[in-house]
């Protein structure tokens, strides 16, 4: 099972890594739209559009379905929740570091402050 999990993020984050593919995402959370209107802010070609939906598609981002001349494609959230879930458990560190990193930057700042003091009384 956890080789599964490990797979499903592999895809997820590789279908992720592409700015064209995050753009039609990030379209797709505003709500279902057409292949037509996913393609026509990229200057890519029609087959360059698809192939960024197949890998979407693939990694279980999007689902796409024909209805005559309409061809919607909709967001599907599971994968990109997975993904969340998988980066939160490092917030925790993030966290951690930045707070040190606050803490030094607190103690250097009160250093040169006793050191411009020491400057003002000379």
């Amino acid at each position: 099972m956890a080789n599964l999990d490990s797979h499903r993020l592999d895809v997820t984050f590789s279908a992720l890594a592409d700015p064209t593919r995050r753009a039609i995402l990030a379209r797709l959370a505003q709500g279902e739209t057409s292949v037509k209107e996913l393609a026509r802010p990229f200057p890519i070609s029609a087959p360059s559009i698809t192939k960024h939906l197949k890998v979407l598609e693939r990694a279980g981002l999007i689902t796409r379905s024909r209805d005559a001349n309409w061809r919607p494609c909709r967001l599907e959230a599971a994968p990109l929740e997975s993904a969340s879930e998988w980066v939160e458990r490092y917030r925790a560190y993030w966290e951690q570091s930045l707070n040190r990193l606050d803490d030094y930057v607190a103690q250097l700042q009160v250093q040169e402050e006793k050191k411009n003091a020491r400057k003002r009384k000379s």
